[in-house]
């Protein structure tokens, strides 16, 4: 049996403050195979984001374990790369100085990380920017950039935090197709946390579904687009997809999002 890349096993998580404890996670399992794209949907303050933060090793689980390739997680991880909803460019710095950012901290030989970084940019379409400033890119080519600067580092596993979220939405629905092309052709394994639902099933292959707080799994989907034969479409012809209208109303209802 194949160790899966990701695993939650008997995951809690509580808050302890001066008004007293707050359970935050209950009961949190499931796992994600090596080169898996994995959304997570849920209401605000749900506990989907403290995934994301239990993975990469910010936080630990007050019971329970979370393993990536069959071992717990201790702390922060060269193998887990993150993407948050600002792309957080240093404004002072170019776009490669930027790009190799990571490898400098880690003390990594220059000359390989900029080639690495130059051959990074160069296939997300920001050759011609290795020496502009972020203040010249567009929102899209940032998040471009910013996503250079997480693969930069080489990791095994993609978080991605509402990523998308301060694009409007023409730009967000390009540069998430873009992105889910990267990924998978890249074969990262990858989750995303994500508020909006078409983004959620057009970009994953499983969809899981949080209840409100005490955050639990509600429901996992897997999504796939018979209609467009055996080779999954990009995310932007997925929703397209006839399939596409009973997911969406699937994970609607289980949200609950019109329920005050």
């Amino acid at each position: 049996m194949t160790t899966p890349k990701i695993e939650f096993r008997n995951v809690n998580l509580r808050y302890f403050t001066e008004k007293g404890e707050t359970l935050a996670l209950k009961d949190i399992n499931f796992s994600v195979q090596q080169g898996e794209f994995v959304s997570i949907v849920g209401q605000s303050g749900c506990g989907k984001s403290t995934l994301l933060s239990l993975l990469s090793g910010l936080m630990r689980p007050t019971e329970g374990e979370v393993l990536i390739d069959g071992v717990p997680v201790s702390g922060p991880s060269p193998q887990v790369g993150f993407m948050l909803q600002q792309d957080s460019l240093f404004e002072w710095r170019s776009i490669i100085e930027n790009t190799v950012l990571g490898p400098e901290i880690r003390s990594e030989a220059k000359d390989k990380a900029h080639r690495r970084a130059t051959d990074l940019l160069t296939r997300y379409g920001l050759g011609e920017f290795l020496h502009s400033r972020p203040s010249e890119l567009s929102g899209g080519m940032r998040q471009r950039a910013a996503l250079a600067r997480t693969m930069c580092l080489q990791p095994d596993i993609l978080l991605l935090d509402e990523p998308f979220s301060a694009l409007d939405f023409q730009t967000r629905l390009s540069i998430a197709d873009e992105i889910d092309d990267i990924i998978r052709t890249e074969n990262k394994t990858a989750i995303l946390v994500t508020h909006d639902i078409p983004e959620a099933i057009a970009m994953a292959d499983r969809v899981i579904v949080l209840s409100r707080r005490p955050g639990r799994i509600r429901s996992i989907h897997p999504i796939s687009f018979p209609s467009h034969g055996d080779n999954r479409p990009g995310s932007f012809d997925a929703r397209e997809a006839e399939e596409f209208p009973a997911y969406f109303n699937t994970v609607w209802e289980e949200l609950d999002v019109h329920v005050e």
